[in-house]
């Protein structure tokens, strides 16, 4: 009985990844039966795996993640979906693909960041480039390579992402010089790249956070254009689990 054509599969895709003749894989993958070919397929996809994990490894050391997240036993509760968008839409990271932004807005300790983490983790899992930042270390990191006279390299870095996380937009006031870097940042990433940002102000106080009524404006539009809006709203996990309790 020839190989089935769900197991065919397996074995062309997993030898793809090794640069090995389309014309003799598919050969291969339907001459045997299903046991005969379920050997090389089984050898193919572990020798990808294995060559794989350095490639995902050096993502993640890249992304700078401040705490490796996963999905595995998120709370979905404290979310809010927009229209175009639930869960699985977001699991399977498609919004990258049309180069789709998301703000994730809302209670502090509600899931923003864990969120934002996770989508990270899954963008290097499927050898994507990921950087995540705070708002606050991305300008420090810019005015630094600003100081040093090595900006357009530092910026054609951030470029290199397919997923840009911008973290904590809000929690400290950004300067003006900030405001422009951080701009700077999103305006170059329009069209090009995907941006999550999590914030737990609404955009009509972002005019507070850029110092500039106008620049907020300048980002918003951008962000809103090909992105949504992920509500958050509950009691933040830290204080719920805290050891810490009023006697």
């Amino acid at each position: 009985m020839p190989a089935s054509e769900e197991l065919a599969k397996r074995v062309l895709e997993a030898g793809r990844c090794r640069s090995l003749t389309k014309a003799v894989l598919e050969g291969w993958a339907r001459a045997g039966s299903p046991k005969q070919v379920e050997y090389p397929a089984a050898y193919l996809e572990a020798e990808r795996a294995s060559r794989e994990a350095p490639k995902r490894a050096s993502l993640l050391r890249r992304c700078a993640l401040p705490a490796p997240k996963t999905f595995d036993g998120y709370d979905w509760s404290a979310v809010s979906w927009p229209d175009g968008l639930g869960r699985e839409d977001l699991l399977s990271i498609s919004f990258l693909e049309g180069r789709e932004d998301l703000v994730l807005m809302g209670d502090v300790g509600t899931g923003k960041t864990h969120m934002a983490s996770a989508l990270c983790q899954l963008a290097c899992d499927r050898r994507m480039e990921a950087r995540f930042f705070t708002a606050s270390s991305l300008v420090m990191r810019l005015r630094r390579a600003r100081d040093e006279g090595r900006l357009d390299r530092e910026m054609a870095q951030v470029a290199r992402a397919r997923l840009l996380v911008a973290g904590e937009l809000g929690f400290l006031p950004l300067d003006a010089d900030g405001a422009r870097l951080v701009f700077q940042v999103f305006a170059d990433a329009y069209e090009r790249r995907s941006v999550v940002i999590t914030t737990n102000l609404e955009f009509s106080r972002w005019g507070g956070v850029f110092g500039d009524d106008q620049m907020a404006a300048a980002v918003i539009d951008r962000i809103v254009h090909h992105g949504r809006l992920v509500q958050f709203r509950g009691e933040s996990y830290r204080v719920k689990h805290a050891l810490m309790r009023e006697g």
